[in-house]
């Protein structure tokens, strides 16, 4: 599932293509909005919450919210008009199209227009959100304590502790922070550091389309521990474990070095 950071690439790259144009034509390819028609309206502004991406139109129909959701395959594209599209047209779930561009949303995992004034109903439940303005550390290392026992790279999971880290970020900010994924909460040594680690991975990732944790570009070489089960630890040579790890029916794999992240929890 794309982490947040690539949502807020996208949401971005939505506002700044969309944002104070008329759209002209709108296709919404999925059943329940699949009558409705937005052209004449004026996209508002589109912006990212933690994993979601709110796109707000104002029109004689009143101001809605498109609120969408990457999960595992989505993606959204900008194309100029009659420009071919880079993904199957069959894949296509939102088509957006102003004087100029085309905006496509691909694969999305959640479509759904509301009123603008109900926002709240679908991130309302959010957590401080790593990459936004509502971003409260406090707050963040308030709801992740408040279920001490709880396994560390789960709760870095749940977005209702802080919106934004995904399995790939768990696996990576767990490494470089020597935690082992499956120690509770309450067994992390310094959980405020850990934290602005996370904020720190993702701001610096949220200007490139390539993501690294390491540092280095190069494929194979941009990530710590994250898919790497099947290769020794970059730091002690150590062969990399992999778990799963999360309730029954939504687990995920968690990755470590046993080495350089001991179990603290005894």
């Amino acid at each position: 599932m794309p982490e947040g950071d690539t949502v807020h690439r996208a949401a971005r790259l939505l506002d700044r293509t969309l944002s104070g144009h008329v759209l002209e034509r709108t296709d919404f390819r999925v059943p329940q909005h699949a009558t409705v028609d937005l052209a004449g309206s004026t996209v508002v502004r589109s912006l990212s919450r933690g994993k979601h991406i709110l796109t707000r139109i104002d029109g004689n129909q009143g101001s809605w919210t498109l609120h969408t959701h990457l999960k595992m395959e989505g993606a959204w594209r900008v194309h100029r008009r009659g420009e071919p599209w880079k993904r199957p047209a069959h894949q296509a779930r939102v088509v957006l199209t102003t004087d100029d561009r085309v905006a496509v949303g691909f694969t999305l995992g959640i479509v759904e227009l509301l009123p603008t004034a109900e926002e709240d109903s679908v991130v309302g439940h959010l957590g401080p959100d790593l990459l936004g303005p509502d971003w409260d550390e406090d707050e963040a290392l308030r709801r992740l304590l408040a279920e001490p026992d709880r396994p560390i790279g789960e709760a870095l999971l749940d977005q209702r502790n802080l919106a934004g880290i995904g399995n790939m970020y768990m696996a990576e900010l767990c490494f470089v922070s020597g935690v082992d994924p499956r120690d509770p909460v309450a067994a992390v040594g310094n959980l405020p550091r850990l934290v602005r680690r996370g904020k720190q991975m993702l701001e610096v990732n949220k200007e490139r389309a390539v993501q690294s944790t390491t540092g280095a570009l190069r494929e194979r070489e941009r990530m710590w521990v994250y898919r790497r089960d099947r290769s020794p630890c970059r730091r002690c040579r150590t062969p990399i474990a992999v778990t799963m790890t999360g309730p029954a029916g939504r687990e995920r794999a968690a990755y470590w070095c046993p080495s350089c992240q001991p179990s603290r929890s005894g």
